[in-house]
């Protein structure tokens, strides 16, 4: 049965343990009163620390001041962690399956209601992460010879790798490894993890490096190049309204394009990657400047929307040249404004 601990020794109990993982070296009563969520005097903390000793949950190495976890303290401090890290994730998980579901709802509309009011045809992309940016890493052991490794990335992605080791790996060798993951990572786009830190962490990692590197490979599968950009459009056969187009090839050319989408979603990621590295906001693409051959008589406006974490997504809107610049400029100004809370007003209405 599970030993109970209070809320105030449990947080004790980490503080402990995460200060002895970072510096190694024993914890006293001093370092752990400097923690500023526990607000605790030094005699309070020397009390409870006593109370924690005798419970079996730390040991006073030698004659020294300090104090460190015993196996009862790792065991206690890992079973929460993975507990709590096991919960996040399941309850990502379900979040994600719901949001993806109403939010394809969502742009689907948004896209019909948008060819409604311009009488242009348009497209949208769901939305993506674009800047990768870690959140947190959990190793956790399945076996004596498997480790899972959970990599949580801006938006919610979650990526899973099962990594083979040679030798069981103990909580304490686990909990470092955690630590120095997450103390590197937690925070940095995918870009940001350059050549320096991996030497740098794969050598602090020593004979696991190996382990290390499989987690950073992890973190790499998040931009992954051959993952399709789910892409939804509307009002095709509007181009036929406009005698330039509809006697022309391009409007064959567009309506298979719509039917199948590659080059659309090949546009849009172009157009996003351009927006993220230089801020250009709503833009027009007249003829050849789109470099799509299927929209060489035609005008697109582009715009991109954020709904925060880094996750975004491109509005287009296609129709002729002589197009009404102006009304769908504004169009895509209030829908670009708007859409993040259409999409939370959704998923409020839902819960």
């Amino acid at each position: 049965m599970e030993e109970v601990l209070s809320e105030r020794k449990e947080k004790i109990l980490y503080a402990i343990i995460q200060n002895y993982l970072e510096t190694g070296e024993p914890v006293g009563s001093r370092t752990i009163s400097k923690y500023s969520d526990l607000n605790l005097s030094s005699a309070t903390i020397r009390n409870e620390m006593a109370d924690l000793e005798e419970l079996g949950f730390i040991v006073q190495p030698h004659t020294s001041a300090g104090r460190i976890p015993s196996d009862k303290g790792y065991r206690f401090y890992v079973d929460r962690v993975i507990t709590e890290k096991d919960q996040q994730i399941t309850d990502m998980k379900e979040f994600l399956e719901q949001r993806t579901e109403k939010m394809e709802k969502v742009l689907k509309k948004v896209v019909k209601v948008l060819a409604t009011n311009t009488e242009y045809a348009t497209v949208i992309s769901a939305p993506s992460v674009v800047r990768n940016r870690v959140k947190f890493v959990q190793l956790s052991a399945v076996d004596e010879r498997q480790i899972l490794s959970v990599v949580v990335m801006d938006g919610n992605i979650v990526r899973n790798k099962m990594i083979q080791v040679e030798k069981p790996l103990d909580n304490e060798t686990l909990l470092k490894l955690n630590m120095l993951l997450n103390t590197n990572l937690n925070g940095l786009t995918v870009n940001e993890i350059n050549l320096s830190l991996i030497s740098k962490m794969r050598e602090q990692a020593g004979i696991h490096e190996d382990i290390i590197a499989s987690v950073l490979n992890t973190v790499a599968d998040t931009i992954d190049p051959n993952e399709e950009l789910e892409v939804y459009t509307s009002g095709a056969t509007n181009v036929f309204k406009y005698p330039e187009l509809a006697a022309s090839d391009s409007a064959k050319e567009l309506i298979s394009a719509f039917e199948e989408k590659e080059v659309l979603a090949d546009f849009l990621s172009d157009v996003q990657e351009e927006e993220e590295a230089k801020g250009t906001g709503i833009q027009v693409y007249i003829g050849g400047e789109s470099k799509m051959t299927t929209m060489k008589d035609c005008s697109v406006v582009t715009a991109t929307y954020e709904l925060g974490d880094g996750v975004k997504g491109t509005i287009g809107i296609i129709g002729p040249k002589r197009m009404d610049y102006k009304k769908v400029v504004e169009n895509l100004k209030n829908l670009k404004s708007e859409l993040g809370k259409v999409i939370d007003q959704s998923e409020d209405s839902n819960r």
